[in-house]
């Protein structure tokens, strides 16, 4: 039996492989597809990257706008334009953004990507550590008076615009209170600081946008784990896992949760795209360089390279997401990945 077991395993290893690599090579369709359709876009908005720069100046005639165009590469096809532009993707190379400080687009995303990532990442384990219990009391106190006062509180966050409650807590916390500055990442004095001081000083201007950020999330990712829990606890096997006479933390935290889970993983997966879009508002609203502001001013002032670098890598974080989404769902449900490792084998 061990040795019909090992003949096995070098073509099962092929097998994921090559499935591996029709991922892979799907993965970097999808995302040369992407690419095309957002670079025709950008450029059918009005307006040009020239056009902003010259419109305020006067002295700017046509001649000078041509020899823009010629400088940045404007005035050839755009066929011509997305080749150029395709083979420097090829080499990790963004190019350099048109705004008047010409630095390259792989810096300027570099130096933003830190603050809008962490961000998101505290909002997103904050969100599961309490989306979850939150999830899971309401579904298995169904109809109680908890129940029921999580449904009202959860309705009303999901139902608050994110700009509305933003002021409504810079209002409350930074301006009567003032216990949270408003906006910005460091104080004037930032650099006086002492190290735990510098921490505490980040701590204090990311706290109201974090909060903004998760009253959302929380929202939507308890309804969904409510209504999926519901779903699960409906099932006939649950039934017998209770006339089994299994502890009830062991129903719902193995049998239950794990089902349940499914669904909110997908919710998860999709959401990673929102590190770069969702982060717009807040970011804009609180004065933050992030990725959110940087995409902003690049679609206001039509930096078309800063523009197709933001949009890859939301393109990359879509895949990634999807692909994360996959591992999560083989990581909650082993049958998911049984199958397919004996999809790879067939």
């Amino acid at each position: 039996m061990q040795t019909a077991r090992s003949g096995h395993e070098p073509g099962r290893l092929k097998a994921l492989a090559l499935r591996g690599i029709r991922k892979t090579l799907w993965m970097l369709a999808v995302l040369w597809g992407i690419t095309l359709v957002s670079f025709f876009v950008i450029h059918l908005a009005p307006g040009s990257p020239t056009d902003m720069q010259t419109s305020l100046n006067p002295l700017a005639g046509d001649m000078v706008r041509e020899r823009l165009n010629a400088l940045y590469g404007l005035d050839r096809p755009l066929l011509e334009q997305y080749w150029s532009w395709l083979k420097r993707l090829a080499c990790l190379d963004f190019g350099v953004s048109l705004s008047t400080d010409a630095r390259p687009v792989m810096d300027k995303i570099l130096e933003r990507m830190p603050l809008t990532v962490g961000m998101n990442v505290i909002s997103l384990l904050l969100t599961l550590l309490i989306s979850i219990p939150v999830g899971i009391v309401s579904a298995v106190k169904r109809g109680s008076f908890l129940d029921r006062a999580l449904t009202v509180l959860v309705f009303l966050g999901f139902a608050m615009p994110s700009f509305w409650l933003a002021l409504l807590l810079m209002l409350y916390f930074g301006i009567d209170l003032g216990w949270l500055p408003l906006s910005g990442l460091t104080s004037m004095d930032y650099a006086q600081l002492s190290p735990l001081g510098k921490a505490w000083d980040i701590a204090k201007h990311l706290a109201l946008p974090i909060l903004v950020g998760l009253v959302g999330s929380i929202a939507g990712t308890s309804r969904f784990l409510r209504s999926s829990m519901l779903e699960v606890l409906r099932q006939d096997y649950m039934t017998t896992a209770r006339a089994k006479g299994l502890p009830a933390s062991q129903v719902i935290g193995r049998h239950a949760l794990r089902n349940a889970l499914l669904p909110v993983i997908t919710m998860l997966g999709l959401s990673v795209p929102g590190l770069i879009g969702g982060s717009v508002i807040i970011e804009t609203i609180f004065a933050l360089p992030g990725l959110g502001q940087l995409f902003y001013a690049a679609v206001m002032a039509r930096d078309y390279p800063l523009i197709m670098g933001n949009l890859v890598l939301g393109a990359v974080l879509t895949l990634l997401g999807n692909m994360l989404a996959d591992l999560g769902y083989s990581l909650a449900d082993p049958r998911i990945r049984h199958s397919a490792q004996k999809g790879g084998r067939a």
